[in-house]
This record gives structure tokens, C-alpha cells and sequence, in this order.
């Protein structure tokens, strides 16, 4: 008995040390909770209980925490109740509200006749075949032969952006990192890569980008390295233009009321007005998000899950002193690029069908055309992702 005196005397002199001032009106739910098994009382409401304590709101309106170890079994019995029916109630609001499209989702309604979204709980899935609606790949002076084809960025495969970002407590800098892949996704359904390429190169200083800040990789899938701001004339001024994997959006070069971004962290991001994280594009590296300063898993140089690039023909070298002087679409599906390297004139005309067979025909300008078809191998279904549905 005198232990338990002790104790009760050494709780109710912690609870002024813990408690924070509230509202003296009366609260609905006031309870007597019994401490030590029934040895002490005390008369108060349930606020919330986490870390193994439970915080109680006086009648005063004051709160304070109890560890749960000194409840009776009658009231952690209460408790765990308690919870379960919150933990339903959240579940249940959850399902209902997916039926109403995230934040993240309107996003991209600017080209939703190219860009389907769909969604979770935890992810916003994204589709669409990786080609924007304007024409690609004049301007590149630094060429390794691969051209834009269309890419199955749906169903398994699509593009996944978390719901819910958190900021990471040690963010990835793309400077020694994120070589690989994907680290934003613009909302014209192009991924955006990291500044740097493969060899850790700053692709927009060494010539390897077109007019739009975009050229194509290995699987002749098309890209940008740098901030895609022509995309703000849909979006509008002031709304984002791309997404970090992450899920942090990527807004322009200004605010919305046309002022400075002002100071950004070495990510390019800073807490906006609403009091969320978000990126800013600038005119100088990174031009993007400089890395992830939300959450992310990271496997093999690239951020996890993202989508795969699938080829239809073998991966091109680079073509010293080729420079592409234009690009044009003859048609809804096909394209001719034209390029001069050494005083010479020549010509890549290519076209494909929905079942991912595609016909290029080579001209080297001297008058002699090379006709080769490819067909795409997709492989194996990708397991990440659910199947693709509607909402």
C-alpha cells in the first residue's frame, strides 16, 4: 500500500508539468478512469493514445498524459476499443473518398485525353505511351541515334506516385545518385530524368537536349532533363508542371502571382504558402528537383517502383559531329528526323502499329535507303502495381 501511495502521489504531481491549458466548458465525453486498478480515480475524457501513453482532456479542458501502464484493465480494455473503432471509422472514410480524385490527379487533366490516372489508397497510378504533343529532337548537337517511340506506360507498367509524401529524414541528392530512370513525371505523361545523365554529365550544357529540354534513351524512350516550363501555357501560370516521384509537386520558375520562387533548398524546393513541400523549375542545374526530399525507396541507381522502357531495336552509338536540324509527323503515326553530320544530309523515316511493330527506312543522303522492321519484346508482365481499372 504505501508503494502505490507513493506512486499515486509522484502521478498526480507530474500531471500539472504535462498538462496544456484548454477550454473550461464541459466535455461530452468525460469518463472516470480508474489508475493503479481502482486505487485512484480521476474523472476526464479520452483525447488520443500513442508511445505507450494515453492523453486525457480534464474537465477544465487541460490535457495531459498518463502512461498506459497505469490504467486499470477495465480501462486499457476501453482504450484498445476505443482505437478499433477509430481505426474502422478512418477505413471507412477512406474508401469513400476514393471515389473523389486526389490533388495530385487533377494535375494532369490538361491532357487527360493522353493521360489516364486512376488510383488507391496509397498510390496514383499514371498512363499514357511517354510522347508529348509537340514535336521533339531539333536542336540536339550531341546525338547517339535514338529516336522517340511510343512506350506502355499502362496497366502493371504505369507510373507510380505516392498519395501521401512525407519529407525524408536523409533526402537523396541527385548530384551522386538517381543516375538511373525516372525521378519526376511531367504532366504531359514525359518522365523527367535527373540533370545529369548516365556518365554524370549536365545533358543540357553538353548539347544532348532538344528546343524542349528533352532527347531519347537507350530503348528509344523520350525524356526530359530539364524543366518542361512551355507545359505552364496548359497548366496555367502558377499550377504545377510536373510531379517528383516522390509526390511533391514541381511548379515553375515563379510564384503564382508572377514573384520570385525566392530562396530554395539545394533540392530546388522550399515549404510553400500553403505550408507543403514543393519543388520550383530554375534556368540554372538543377532545373529540376535536385534529388528526392521526400521518401522514396532506391534500388540500383533509380527510384522504386517505376515503370520499364521496352526497345524495339538495338541501342545506337553516338554519332560525332551529328547535329538535328528537323523533326517533323507526317502522319499520326510516324516521324522523320533529319540530321547533317559531316557536310551530309540524311534522313531517319519510321513508322508504327498498335501491335509494337515498327518500320524504319534509313537514308544516308547519297541516294542509298536501308529498310529494317523491329518488333517490341515487352518480356514478363511487371508485378508492382494493381491491373488497370477505372474509377
Amino acid at each position: 500500500m504505501k508503494y502505490l501511495l507513493v506512486l499515486s502521489a509522484c502521478l498526480l504531481s507530474s500531471i500539472p508539468s504535462f498538462a496544456h491549458p484548454g477550454s473550461s466548458e464541459s466535455h461530452p465525453a468525460l469518463r472516470t478512469w480508474n489508475l493503479y486498478d481502482g486505487n485512484y480515480h480521476l474523472h476526464a475524457s479520452f483525447v488520443v493514445a500513442r508511445s505507450g501513453e494515453v492523453q486525457l482532456r480534464a474537465e477544465d479542458g487541460s490535457t495531459f498524459w498518463i502512461p498506459e501502464r497505469f490504467l486499470s484493465s477495465e480501462d486499457k480494455k476501453w482504450v484498445e476499443q476505443k482505437l478499433t473503432a477509430i481505426k474502422e471509422l478512418n477505413t471507412f472514410v477512406s474508401v469513400e473518398d476514393s471515389k473523389i480524385a486526389p490533388v495530385l490527379a487533377k494535375y494532369f487533366e490538361p491532357f487527360k485525353e493522353t493521360v489516364k490516372v486512376r488510383w488507391d489508397e496509397k498510390w496514383l497510378y499514371v498512363e499514357s505511351n511517354g510522347l508529348p504533343d509537340h514535336l521533339m529532337m531539333k536542336g540536339i548537337k550531341n546525338w547517339q541515334q535514338q529516336v522517340p517511340l511510343p512506350q506502355p506506360y499502362s496497366g502493371k507498367n504505369a507510373w507510380q506516385i505516392p498519395l501521401k509524401p512525407e519529407l525524408a529524414e536523409k533526402p537523396i541528392s541527385a548530384k551522386n545518385n538517381l543516375f538511373r530512370g525516372a525521378i519526376a513525371l511531367a504532366i504531359n505523361g514525359v518522365p523527367i530524368f535527373n540533370a545529369l545523365n548516365n556518365r554524370g554529365e549536365d545533358s543540357f550544357a553538353i548539347g544532348e537536349l532538344d528546343e524542349w529540354g528533352g532527347h531519347c534513351g537507350r530503348a528509344d524512350d523520350y525524356h526530359y532533363h530539364a524543366a518542361p516550363i512551355h507545359l505552364e501555357k496548359k497548366a496555367g501560370k502558377g499550377n504545377p508542371i510536373a510531379v517528383a516521384l516522390d509526390g511533391f509537386a514541381i511548379y515553375g520558375f515563379t510564384e503564382a502571382d508572377g514573384s520570385p520562387a525566392g530562396k530554395l533548398d539545394e533540392f530546388n524546393g522550399k515549404i510553400g504558402k500553403d505550408g507543403v513541400y514543393r519543388y520550383h523549375a530554375t534556368k540554372t542545374y538543377p532545373y529540376i528537383n535536385g534529388g528526392m526530399r521526400g521518401v522514396v525507396e532506391v534500388r540500383g541507381g533509380q527510384v522504386d517502383p517505376q515503370p520499364r522502357a521496352f526497345p524495339m531495336r538495338p541501342a545506337g552509338e553516338p554519332l560525332r559531329g551529328a547535329s538535328i536540324t528537323n523533326f517533323s509527323a507526317p502522319s499520326e503515326n510516324s516521324f522523320k528526323l533529319t540530321y547533317e553530320v559531316r557536310r551530309s544530309t540524311r534522313t531517319i523515316e519510321y513508322s508504327w502499329t498498335k501491335d509494337g511493330t515498327a518500320k524504319f527506312i534509313y537514308d544516308d543522303g547519297d541516294g542509298n535507303k536501308k529498310t529494317e522492321t523491329y518488333l517490341r519484346r515487352e518480356g514478363k508482365d511487371k508485378k508492382d502495381g494493381p491491373p488497370p481499372k477505372k474509377n
